[in-house]
């Protein structure tokens, strides 16, 4: 009887640990910060919550002295009152080039506001970054009036910007928190929106040509279509009050 007692005990200490242990990985955590499940998974914080560690302007080797900070665990780009003119800092990247990857990020934007994140972007001396990179649009969708040119909504939160629509289009109202992932591998790319898919494409493909011919982008730069199979991962500066947090990737 005791035998069986204590392999009943044992038995249940057993499972008791191994909830724990399951619930310890799983656990959620703070603001730039990853869990021991994701750490297992192979995700890198891009930003520590603290400092600018990791991050430049394009084209340079340091983080502006002006026009970004990092404000309440998040990168904040300081906005101007004069919009797309008014930039102080300019755009910044990432210092590391990715070419398949998981992009995990969350975005909030004063009301009005207009930023956007770019990838597989390149270094141009005398180039800004988007004349040679997609954009997933930041933007308040309510107040800024870009929601309303382009085509479709292709200027909205979310889009590829100028080219293709979010679907649905669900980002929240200035001043919240947006969840945002983008997926890039082997020229599939993925935008995806406080939890949602909201459009794929594909790179280099008849129908992205097309695409492209159709926009702005090569009255800009007549080479746009031909996006690099690697480049860096960066936020715009437009002038405009944007926050970012929570910066993680995954390479694949």
């Amino acid at each position: 009887m005791k035998k069986t007692r204590f392999l009943l005990f044992f038995l249940s200490m057993v499972v008791v640990s191994s909830l724990v242990l399951i619930n310890c990985k799983s656990k959620t955590v703070g603001p730039n910060q990853l869990t021991q499940a994701e750490i297992d998974e192979g995700w890198v914080l891009l930003f520590d919550g603290e400092t600018s560690e990791g991050w430049r302007s394009v084209n340079k080797e340091t983080f502006p002295e002006a026009g970004w900070d990092i404000e309440d665990g998040s990168l904040h780009c300081l906005g101007s009152g004069k919009g797309e003119a008014g930039g102080q800092g300019g755009d910044i990247i990432y210092g590391k080039i990715f070419s398949n990857f998981h992009l995990k990020l969350e975005w909030k934007i004063d009301t009005g506001g207009n930023s956007g994140i770019f990838y597989l972007g390149q270094e141009v001396e005398g180039d800004p970054i988007w004349k040679t990179a997609p954009e997933m649009q930041v933007l308040d969708n309510e107040k800024h009036p870009d929601a309303m040119f382009g085509k479709d909504g292709n200027r909205q939160a979310g889009s590829l910007y100028d080219l293709i629509p979010a679907v649905p289009q669900n980002a929240k109202p200035a001043m919240q928190w947006n969840s945002i992932e983008i997926i890039v591998y082997s020229g599939t790319v993925v935008h995806k929106q406080n939890g949602e898919t909201v459009l794929e494409y594909h790179l280099w493909t008849d129908d992205w040509n097309e695409l492209v011919a159709g926009s702005k982008f090569p009255g800009l730069n007549p080479d746009w279509a031909n996006v690099a199979k690697e480049g860096y991962i960066g936020v715009q500066d437009h002038g405009d009050n944007v926050w970012y947090r929570n910066i993680k990737i995954k390479e694949l």
